[in-house]
């Protein structure tokens, strides 16, 4: 099989079957020899339905159904697992992902290059969301010592190689436009157009979930906020030789009356507030190492629909 198209549903009921026909008809430009992985995350609507639907109409279409909501990045794993083609293209399912631009993807992959990112241009999204975007992506970026580009999302398309690579990645937590950086190969970027979400409503991806996935991305390929807090520690340390240092300077001078007060309401307040933080991230960092342990799927497929195992 030529290409695979693997896309996380969630509360997109009225979206799949536009997004199934246009994936089709800009994949018949190209072969015949493909396939559609719709993975449903387990969402309130009748998202799983309309899939159904579709698979029934097009044996081309494969549906797989999540015991519960899992997340976007574990939905995209279970696609990347189920997906048999040479070319795997990873996209959302809100069609702000335009499926017009995969050939533009392929074209750019035949050139030499084993991984495609779609740049976004002029994106399409509210202001607050694109100012948290940068945010974040400018935090990762120092944290991470490697340069993110904010206009570079989900929308990738990925040579079989980059995908068996990446099912060897032991993360218990993902971020794939993370992993595909780390794992190498040849990578080119294509500047595609950005689409206002095609039924009107906004993203059911709310600033807590994308809060969460920043403190996850950040903590599982980063160690540098560790770092930081050394350098903080010497820098408190250094702070408290200063101000030992001007006490002593005052109390010779005869400036301190109520001797003791000053310098333990500092110590205290300032190293408590310290402990406080220092402990909170190890402990972060040290959950994250709990939960990798337990050794748990990352995520259970309900239910699936003309794939092999089906």
């Amino acid at each position: 099989m030529l290409f695979s198209i693997v896309s996380p549903v969630y509360r997109s009921e009225s979206l799949v079957a536009a997004l199934v026909e246009r994936i089709s008809a800009s994949l018949e430009t190209l072969t015949q020899d493909y396939e559609i992985i719709l993975v449903e995350d387990c969402g309130p609507d009748a998202s799983w339905e309309r899939i159904m639907e579709q698979c029934r109409k097009n044996p081309k279409v494969v549906g797989i159904k999540l015991s519960r909501n899992f997340g976007q990045q574990y939905a995209i794993q279970a696609g990347l697992d189920a997906a048999r083609g040479e070319w795997i293209v990873v996209m959302d399912c809100d069609l702000q992902d335009r499926p017009e631009e995969i050939p533009k993807l392929y074209q750019k992959a035949l050139e030499g290059f084993e991984i495609v990112l779609a740049s976004r241009k002029n994106r399409k999204d509210n202001f607050f969301k694109k100012f948290t975007s940068q945010a974040f992506y400018a935090v990762l970026s120092y944290l991470t010592e490697v340069k993110q580009d904010p206009t570079v999302a989900h929308f990738m398309l990925l040579h079989r190689k980059v995908v068996n690579a990446l099912q060897q990645t032991g993360d218990y937590h993902r971020s794939y436009p993370m992993l595909v950086k780390w794992v190498g190969f040849r990578v080119a970027k294509v500047e595609i157009e950005h689409a206002e979400r095609e039924d009107g409503k906004s993203s059911s991806y709310s600033f807590r979930k994308r809060l969460n996935l920043a403190i996850n991305t950040i903590l599982s390929f980063s160690d540098k906020p560790l770092r930081l807090i050394v350098n903080l520690g010497l820098f408190i340390s250094l702070i408290a030789v200063l101000i030992a240092v001007s006490q002593i300077f005052l109390y010779l001078k005869g400036n301190i009356t109520v001797q003791g007060w000053t310098s333990l309401f500092i110590a205290v307040s300032f190293f408590s507030g310290l402990i406080i933080t220092t402990l909170g991230v190890i402990g972060l960092y040290l959950g994250k190492v709990f939960e990798s342990m337990k050794g748990r799927p990352t995520y259970i497929v309900s239910q699936s629909i003309n794939t092999k195992a089906s």
